[in-house]
């Protein structure tokens, strides 16, 4: 329940967002607000920080950086539109790599990342899987992956030279996923990204 009262029918801009000082996490999809799931699950938690962890052990000596949620990620439509009015898209990746850091500020990233991360539960997968995918695609995310904890999979897509996202391929046991961005220096192991609980 969004604790401001606010109207979901009507389209709210980044200069909006900032005034809303309270606990609820929210996301914007072209001005409409969307609900994010207050505490993610431990297996979301677990296998958010593996892969937090993974890149930034790769990252630590190299000019990308990586992110984890909470973290906006402001997609402004067109080159000039780059005001907190003017934007009307903020989204909170699971985890994201951007490597252009001239897009990092204080409040997190202004454009595209590179690489997004989602991890899917049965709450949000249609968002993940449709609407976020959507979005990224025509914001030129370079590579995306969609978790599945469930299932422990990992979906990749990469974006092609006519700005599609093209399936990559489906992941899961002891795969290692070549990261794209990185052409061949970067390989993720899955049985570091979906370890087992510790009781």
């Amino acid at each position: 329940m969004d604790t401001l009262n606010l109207d979901f029918n009507k389209r709210y801009t980044y200069a909006d967002y900032l005034t809303w000082m309270d606990d609820v996490r929210r996301e914007l999809f072209d001005g409409f607000i969307k609900l994010m799931t207050p505490s993610p699950s431990r297996s979301h938690q677990r296998i958010s920080s593996n892969l937090h962890g993974i890149f930034w052990g790769f990252l630590r000596d190299k000019q990308c950086e990586v992110y984890h949620a909470p973290s906006d990620v402001r997609l402004p439509k067109g080159k000039q539109a780059k005001t907190d009015k003017q934007i009307y898209t903020v989204l909170q990746p699971d985890v994201y790599v951007i490597c252009d850091l001239s897009k990092m500020d204080e409040r997190g990233c202004l454009g595209a990342p590179d690489l997004v991360i989602e991890i899917i539960s049965p709450k949000n997968s249609q968002r993940d899987t449709r609407d976020k995918f959507a979005i990224y695609q025509e914001h030129g995310v370079r590579e995306y992956w969609i978790v599945s904890p469930n299932d422990e999979t990992v979906n990749v897509f990469v974006l092609d030279e006519k700005g599609k996202f093209r399936f990559n391929g489906l992941y899961a046991g002891d795969d290692k996923i070549q990261v794209h961005i990185f052409k061949g220096e970067m390989k993720v192991d899955l049985t570091e990204v979906f370890l087992p609980e510790r009781n």
